[in-house]
């Protein structure tokens, strides 16, 4: 009887876990759908391109050697073609928590689950530097990226290894993330905050007397359509989380989960969108959008302790800072099409940070150094990764290409050609 019941808490388990890594994998749809409403339409298909391409490479690079640098066991070779039952019952009854707890699920549902999650890192990067920069560049980056900036970085936190064998966050300093505030969007966002630095602003964004020029998205609905399926799609990045589902304590801890995170996203489309009013005095939509994928950020740290109005607050001072964050980033003539570098590192910063307020077993200082160790690591190794990609092969397209579009002249062909892209 008990061996009936493992089995069908590790089936269900399983199950769970595939569909959570659906769910986020759907959220690269949220992506690009995204950031191709919020670029010119003129370079509409060269975004989508990045988008399905960076999902592929990223798949791609983390079964070929990302796995086994986060998790210190490889997949490319070996495979997991078939399980014995026998040995993981075996395995599982000597454990000292028995069948009433620990995670159980099929190895090859964790890869599945931890491979978009590295997809998800990468196209936060994409909107950052779209408009203008080399589609060939941007993709041999994400094979670095992928393959082991990122894998580097999650041994030493969720893969449970230490930094360069000088110390542990999670032993040492009590780092806590539960979903990847830090770990994945705060990862993504100084990787294109690094690309962004050395690549420099579209022309024509920032005048000579320090203006500042808006330059409209092409499809608002477009984009107001990514936003609700990244919205749908956190859902399983939060709540595959968990990491199981087949007991009462742990279908209660997926459903708090959720309840947090739809919270948080209201919280903070509500926070931006009443900021943006008091500074614009308009309804900014695409103030909004961000405001919601903040409030999803912030409560990615951490989604399981907090009470629902502590989570919607989280979420609403979230999306207050991602307006600020924009904003400020303008002055800095740092320049980011869609906003990405705010949404994913200003306001994954702060998702880390708040943990110890709900949280007991986190605290600031841990939180800070694990904050500190993912930005100086994935910033470093971007940066001259970046650095290299430009001495070789260049990262930027040239003026003319920039103002007849990068569709036609890195993809040849265009996104409307009905309509003219000028």
């Amino acid at each position: 009887m008990e061996n009936q019941i493992f089995e069908l808490q590790y089936a269900m388990d399983t199950f769970y876990f595939l569909v959570c890594g659906a769910l986020v994998m759907w959220m690269a749809a949220g992506f690009a759908m995204l950031e191709a409403g919020l670029v010119r339409s003129k370079n509409t298909t060269e975004i989508l391109t990045k988008n399905v391409a960076l999902f592929a490479i990223s798949c791609t690079m983390y079964l070929v050697c990302g796995y086994a640098i986060m998790y210190d066991g490889g997949l490319f070779l070996s495979g997991i073609t078939e399980v014995d039952s026998a040995a993981v019952l075996a395995d599982f009854a000597a454990r000292e928590d028995g069948f009433n707890g620990g995670s159980i699920y099929s190895g090859a549902s964790d890869f599945f689950f931890q491979v978009v999650f590295v997809a998800t890192a990468m196209s936060i990067v994409s909107g950052a530097v779209a408009e203008r920069m080399k589609l060939w560049a941007f993709l041999a980056f994400a094979v670095v990226m992928t393959g082991f900036i990122y894998p580097m970085e999650g041994s030493w936190t969720w893969g449970g290894q230490s930094v360069f064998g000088m110390y542990s966050l999670g032993d040492d300093f009590g780092f806590s993330d539960f979903a990847g505030s830090g770990i994945v969007h705060l990862a993504g966002a100084t990787a294109a905050l690094a690309g962004v630095i050395l690549l420099g602003a579209r022309k024509g964004k920032y005048g000579k007397n320090g203006e500042i020029n808006a330059i409209p998205g092409a499809n608002l609905p477009m984009a107001t359509l990514g936003t609700f399926i990244l919205w749908m799609g956190w859902f399983g990045f939060n709540g595959g989380s968990v990491l199981k589902l087949g007991d009462i304590s742990s279908a209660h801890s997926v459903a708090v989960v959720f309840m947090n995170t739809n919270a948080a996203a209201a919280g903070g489309l509500i926070g931006a969108l009443l900021f943006a009013r008091i500074l614009f005095k308009k309804a900014d939509l695409t103030m909004a959008l961000n405001g919601a994928l903040a409030g999803l950020v912030a409560i990615t740290a951490e989604p399981s302790t907090p009470t629902p109005l502590e989570a919607t607050i989280i979420g609403l001072i979230g999306g207050l800072i991602v307006v600020a964050a924009i904003l400020t980033l303008d002055k800095l003539k740092l320049d980011d099409p869609v906003g990405a570098i705010s949404v994913h590192g200003v306001v994954g910063l702060f998702g880390l940070l708040v943990v110890p307020f709900t949280n007991d077993g986190a605290t600031f200082i841990g939180q800070a150094v694990g904050a500190l160790t993912i930005f100086v690591w994935v910033f470093g190794a971007s940066f001259i990764t970046w650095m290299v990609l430009k001495a070789v092969m260049g990262i930027r397209v040239t003026e003319e290409e920039e103002y007849e579009g990068v569709d036609i002249a890195e993809c040849g062909m265009e996104a409307y050609p009905e309509f003219s892209n000028k």
